[in-house]
């Protein structure tokens, strides 16, 4: 087993394109952390620094407690999976598995009964004398994993081993992997753009965006109490409603989120309350997940937006419903994005390793060029500006059987206690420490 530490590790290619901006992370052993991000945020960079297909251009790497830098990748005891599984097409499956104990010039009788046990566990055990181009996509990545794993390596790094698959063979393939990595106790990092792979395989999520890493913590952690807007919207299965309040405290009783159109209020008990009343006379950027939402008796009392049901969709197991409030939507904020500056000096990024996860708050302030408490130019204008609003919809989960009919009125009643509420650059407002 081994420990992967990254100590401020930058990637900048050629032409000054920055790929990887000043990371620190950290995987402890036998630990399946997951990279999580849009395509060309960096985490396949990131995954090929540390197998040594690509050369660091700043900061430190660790593996197992030793500098890694400069090690051949022959050299770190790492194992890959690609997303296409990289089988050599000539050898049959018992080739391909039992190649890198041939290269380790394993005793042949090991090498035998380590490949069919394997198979077993793999359920490959009826192709073994098949070549690759015969197998589907399925079983050619089982053979990729089975290839990998044969040698007992310490790391394992998997490149979104499962995104060419359907969705039926990719949930198979998900619990497979989970429980046999676990069963091994090899420290794995795991790269993916799926949220839904991210949260059932990990122990730990690190979301990255533009190089930079923008929250890290367990599943739980990071979708119920994200560090960044941005976390909170790409950690959504439906589309998150973010939503633009001012933050009012009128006679000092109770603090009132003003969407324009709608008021919900938010009582001074609420742990909250006393870190969204220093943004009084500011607007915020409110949270809220569709089922955060729910149709509402009209004699009901509680905080509440009224509506119209613009449309209904049905999901198979349960139907949303788009509801027009005259609240307009507003864009995630994203960090300043480091690639666009000279050079890198200039880019955020998250704490050092083992930092607390409260820390992450700070992800998103602005750059250091501006003073503390000072918003860098244009930033709410991105984030609130009129050329960034979507249409006005609160989308709203409704269960297994729609209560409403498209073109009626309705109430939604909104969870005060699971608002998640952000500054205007994206940051989370945390509680006062105590």
């Amino acid at each position: 087993m081994s420990t992967v530490v990254l100590d401020n590790v930058t990637k900048v290619y050629p032409g000054g394109y920055l790929a990887v901006d000043r990371m620190n992370l950290r995987a402890d052993d036998g630990e399946l952390l997951v990279l999580l991000g849009p395509s060309g945020c960096g985490k396949s960079t990131l995954l090929r620094m540390i197998a040594g297909l690509e050369e660091i251009t700043g900061g430190d790497l660790w593996l197992g407690g030793k500098i890694a830098n400069h090690l051949a990748p022959r050299d770190r005891d790492v194992a890959m999976v690609f997303q296409n599984g990289a089988l050599y097409p000539h050898r049959t499956v018992r080739g391909n598995l039992s190649f890198p104990l041939e290269i380790a010039k394993a005793d042949p009788a090991v090498v035998k009964e380590r490949v069919i046990e394997l198979s077993k566990a793999l359920h490959i055990d009826e192709t073994l004398d098949r070549r690759p181009g015969t197998l589907s996509g399925g079983q050619r990545q089982r053979v990729a994993m089975g290839r990998a794993i044969v040698r007992q390596p310490s790391l394992f790094l998997m490149d979104e081993p499962l995104s060419n698959l359907d969705a039926g063979m990719r949930t198979e393939l998900r619990m497979e992997i989970s429980s046999l990595v676990r069963a091994l106790g090899v420290t794995t990092i795991y790269v993916t753009h799926d949220q839904v792979e991210a949260l059932t395989l990990a122990d730990r999520i690190a979301i990255m965006n533009r190089g930079v890493l923008q929250d890290i913590g367990t599943p739980a952690q990071v979708y119920n109490d994200p560090a960044t807007a941005f976390t909170a919207a790409f950690l959504s299965s439906q589309q998150l409603n973010l939503l633009a309040a001012t933050v009012r405290t009128p006679q000092n009783q109770f603090i009132l989120l003003d969407f324009g159109t709608h008021q919900i209020t938010m009582p001074w008990t609420d742990p909250r309350a006393y870190a969204v009343s220093q943004h009084t006379g500011s607007q915020i950027i409110v949270g809220i997940r569709p089922d955060a939402l729910a149709p509402m008796p009209e004699k009901m009392d509680g905080p509440s937006f009224m509506g119209r049901v613009r449309t209904l969709e049905y999901h198979g197991h349960e139907w949303l419903a788009y509801v027009e409030a005259g609240i307009p939507a507003v864009a995630v904020p994203e960090p300043p994005d480091p690639r666009t500056r000279n050079g890198f000096a200039h880019g955020v990024n998250g704490n050092g390793v083992g930092k607390a996860r409260s820390m992450m708050r700070r992800l998103l302030g602005p750059p250091a060029e501006f003073a503390e408490g000072e918003s860098a130019p244009g930033a709410m204008a991105t984030a609130l500006g009129s050329g960034s609003h979507r249409r006005a919809d609160l989308i709203v989960r409704l269960g297994s059987r729609p209560v409403w009919k498209a073109g009626e009125h309705a109430r939604v009643a909104v969870d005060v206690s699971r608002l998640m509420l952000f500054t205007q650059s994206g940051a989370r407002i945390d509680p006062p420490r105590r």
